[in-house]
C-alpha cells in the first residue's frame, strides 16, 4: 500500500462517473471533513495476500501521525495513482473497509470515500513540516507467513504416507518394510544399491551431514565451488566446469531435438497473482524464490512447465499434431532447497533442468508416448557414460487406483529395464500427476537422487485451459508428459564424480568419461627442445581437446600432475619419440597401461573413444604455462 497524508484545513469531493465495473455501491456521493488528516491510498496486488500486516501496520502510521499533528479525524480517500501495481477491486474493497474499520477501533473519526469513482475533491494543506508525508507499507512476512508460501504438495509430500513395494521383473509387487534397519519382503541379495535406495526413500530424510565426495573433486579438478557472493545453492563454474557443463547441455539438447521435441525459450520469473499458475504452485512440491518487482509480486520458476503450458494455451492444436513434444534446457530453474539439504553439485538453489513436455490425446496414447521417452531417456543416460540398469535405481510412485487398472503397463516398464524396481504407492493422489518413474543414482553416503524423471499429468490440461480439436472435433484438455531425460546437468555431473569415487573404492582410477574430459590427451615435452614437436603433434590431432606440459617442473611431477586432473591419455615427448616417430601413450585404466603407437593410430584410437558424442575445443590455453590456477 503507498499512503499520501495531508494535514488538512478542509477536504471536500464530490462523485462524478461511476468507472465501469469497479464502482462501490451504497457509499454517499459527497463528504467533506474540518481539520482532518487525509490518507490517499493506492491499495497494491500484495496487499490482500497480507491484510493483517498492511491494515495493522498503515493504522499504526496514521495514528501516530494523527496523534502528532493533534487531529482525531480522519479521510480515507482512494486514490490509484500512487502505484503501477493495484490490486483488483474486490481485494481494493476489502482493504479499505479493514482499514477504515481499524482506524474508528483506534478511537479516531473515520469517513471514507467511495471506490471506483471519478470524483472532483479540494484539499487545503496547512502547509507546515508534517502537513504533507507519504509511506511505503510493505508488509513485514514473518516466519509464519514464509511457511504459508511453502505449496500444499510440498506439505501433503512431508506428511504423505507410502506403502512400499518391490516390482520384479516378472510383474510381481513384493510389499516391503524397513525393520530393525533391514528390509524385509524381499530378497535383495546381491542389490546393496537398491536396498540402500530403499532405506532412504522410505526414511524421507534429505539432510546431509557429512560433506560428500565429489565436493572434494569439484574443487581440485577445478569444476566449480561454492560462491560466497551469492545466495548458497548457486555455484560458480571454472571454465573446465563450464565445458562439461556445455556439453552435456548440448548433448540431452540434440537428443531431445532428434526424438522430436521442438525448443521453445520462456521467462524465468512469472506473476505470482496469475491463476492458473498460483494454483500450479500449490500442486508442486518445491519451495520458490519470490521477489517483489516494481510492478508485481513474481516468482522465479522451478521447471520449464509455466512458459511451455501458457505458449500451449494460445495454440491451435489439432489431435493430428499430437503427441506435441516441446522443450526448453532451462538456464536456471530456482527452488528454495532448505540449508541442511544443500550439498554440492547435488543439490542446488539454480540449476539447470532439461524440460520436455508431451501432450497427448487421451490415457492411451500417453503410455504409449512415456514408453518412447523411457527408452529416449535411458539411451541418453547410457550415452553419457552410465551403465543401465546395474549403477542406477528406478522407481515408480504412483496412485493405487493408477496401478491396479494399468498393472501390465507398469510391469512392462520393470521388464524393460530389467531389474526389480522400487514402487512408492499413494492411496489417494496428492500432486497434479498419477505416475511418475525416476532412474536413481545411489552416491557413496547412501543417498538417492533422481536423475531422468517423466510424469502422467492430469491436471494442467484444465488448468492452464490447454485444448485441442479431436478427430470427432471436440474441444478437449491433453494429457501431459513432463521428462527430464537426464535429470538436471549439475546433478549429471555430481553423479559422474561421485561414481568416480565409487569405483576408487574397488581400486579403479577415478575418472570423467573421455568425451565429458576437460583435456583429452597432455603432451609433456622432456626438455624444451622437445616444445615445438609437442606443438606440431597437437596441430594434427583434430576434434581432441589437447595441451602441453611446458612448465619447468620433472616429468614424474608433469605425469602426476596429469593424473591428478584424470586425464585419460598423456604422451611422453622426447628424443626417442623424436626419432622414432613412436608417441609413448599412457592410458588411465587399471594398472596405468602404456602403449607405443604412432600419431595416426593415436588418432584412430582416440576417434573411438569419442564416440561420434559431442565435442568442442579446449576453451583455455595451450600451453598450461598461461593458465592461471582457480582453485588453491
Amino acid at each position: 500500500m503507498k499512503l499520501l497524508l495531508i494535514h488538512s484545513d478542509h477536504m471536500e469531493y464530490s462523485v462524478t462517473k461511476p468507472i465501469k465495473g469497479l464502482a462501490e455501491q451504497g457509499m454517499d456521493d459527497k463528504g467533506q471533513m474540518e481539520e482532518c488528516l487525509v490518507a490517499f491510498c493506492s491499495v497494491e496486488s500484495r496487499d490482500a495476500r497480507y491484510i493483517e500486516d498492511v491494515v495493522s501496520e498503515a493504522v499504526q502510521y496514521i495514528t501516530g501521525l494523527a496523534s502528532n499533528v493533534k487531529t482525531d479525524r480522519i479521510m480515507l480517500y482512494p486514490y490509484a495513482h500512487l502505484s503501477s501495481d493495484l490490486a483488483g477491486s474486490s481485494d481494493a474493497v476489502k482493504v479499505l473497509k479493514r482499514l477504515e474499520k481499524a482506524v474508528a477501533d483506534a478511537g479516531l473519526v473515520v469517513k471514507r470515500s467511495p471506490f471506483g469513482w471519478y470524483k472532483s475533491f479540494k484539499v487545503s494543506c496547512k502547509g507546515h513540516p508534517l502537513s504533507e508525508l507519504s509511506r511505503e507499507i510493505r508488509p513485514y512476512v514473518d516466519k509464519k507467513k514464509k511457511e504459508e508460501e511453502v505449496s500444499k504438495a510440498l506439505k501433503s509430500e512431508e506428511i504423505a504416507r507410502s506403502e512400499w513395494f518391490i516390482l520384479d521383473t516378472e510383474g510381481g509387487l513384493h510389499p516391503v518394510r524397513e525393520e530393525n534397519g533391514r528390509i524385509e519382503g524381499f530378497d535383495l541379495s546381491g542389490m546393496e544399491d537398491l536396498e540402500r535406495f530403499l532405506h532412504y526413500e522410505i526414511s524421507k530424510s534429505r539432510k546431509v551431514s557429512d560433506e560428500p565426495p565429489h565436493v572434494k573433486y569439484m574443487r581440485a579438478l577445478e569444476i566449480a565451488d561454492y560462491e560466497p557472493g551469492s545466495d548458497p545453492g548457486n555455484l560458480r563454474y571454472y571454465p573446465k566446469g563450464r565445458l562439461i557443463k556445455s556439453l552435456l547441455e548440448r548433448f540431452v539438447t540434440s537428443r531431445v531435438k532428434d526424438y522430436g521435441g521442438m525448443e521453445i525459450e520462456s521467462p524465468i520469473m512469472y506473476d505470482f497473482e496469475h491463476p492458473s499458475l498460483k494454483s500450479y504452485l500449490d500442486r508442486f512440491p518445491a519451495r520458490q524464490y519470490t521477489i517483489d518487482t516494481p510492478d508485481k509480486r513474481v516468482f522465479l520458476r522451478f521447471a520449464a512447465c509455466f512458459g511451455q503450458f501458457l505458449m500451449a494455451h494460445d495454440a491451435t492444436i489439432s489431435y493430428r499434431q499430437m503427441p506435441l513434444r516441446l522443450y526448453e534446457l532451462t538456464r536456471y530453474s530456482f527452488r528454495v532447497e532448505q540449508r541442511g539439504e544443500l550439498s554440492g553439485l547435488r543439490r542446488l538453489r539454480a540449476f539447470t533442468m532439461p524440460d520436455c513436455h508431451a501432450l497427448c490425446a487421451g490415457l492411451e496414447q500417453a503410455k504409449d508416448e512415456m514408453m518412447v521417452r523411457f527408452e529416449l531417456a535411458r539411451s541418453i543416460l547410457s550415452d553419457i557414460g552410465f551403465s543401465m540398469p546395474d549403477e542406477l535405481q528406478m522407481a515408480v510412485r504412483v496412485t493405487k487406483d493408477f496401478y491396479e487398472e494399468n498393472r501390465e503397463f507398469i510391469a512392462e516398464m520393470a521388464r524393460s529395464y530389467g531389474r526389480p524396481v522400487v514402487v512408492e504407492m499413494w492411496k489417494e493422489r496428492f500432486f497434479y500427476f498419477l505416475l511418475k518413474y525416476e532412474f536413481n543414482f545411489v552416491d557413496a553416503m547412501g543417498k538417492g537422487s533422481a536423475l531422468t524423471t517423466d510424469q502422467i499429468d492430469v491436471e494442467n490440461g484444465e488448468r492452464y485451459n490447454i485444448l485441442y480439436t479431436d478427430v470427432d472435433g471436440e474441444r478437449k484438455h491433453p494429457l501431459i508428459l513432463h521428462l527430464s531425460p537426464s535429470g538436471a546437468i549439475e546433478r549429471v555431473m555430481y553423479a559422474l564424480l561421485e561414481r568416480a569415487h565409487l569405483r576408487s573404492l574397488k581400486g579403479e582410477p577415478t575418472k570423467l568419461p573421455y568425451w565429458l574430459s576437460p583435456t583429452q590427451l597432455r603432451l609433456i615435452p622432456v626438455s624444451e627442445e622437445h616444445l615445438e614437436l609437442c606443438r606440431e603433434i597437437a596441430s594434427e590431432l583434430k576434434h581432441v581437446r589437447v595441451d602441453i606440459e611446458d612448465t619447468d617442473r620433472t616429468v614424474g611431477r608433469k605425469i602426476r600432475d596429469a593424473e591428478k586432473e584424470w586425464i585419460p591419455y598423456i604422451a611422453v615427448i622426447g628424443d626417442k619419440e623424436a626419432s622414432k616417430k613412436i608417441l609413448t601413450v599412457r592410458k588411465r585404466e587399471k594398472g596405468k597401461p602404456q602403449f607405443e603407437m604412432t600419431l595416426e593410430e593415436l588418432k584412430r584410437e582416440l576417434e573411438r573413444e569419442q564416440k561420434g558424442m559431442t565435442w568442442d575445443t579446449l576453451g583455455m590455453p595451450l600451453l598450461l604455462s598461461m593458465r592461471p590456477r582457480f582453485v588453491g
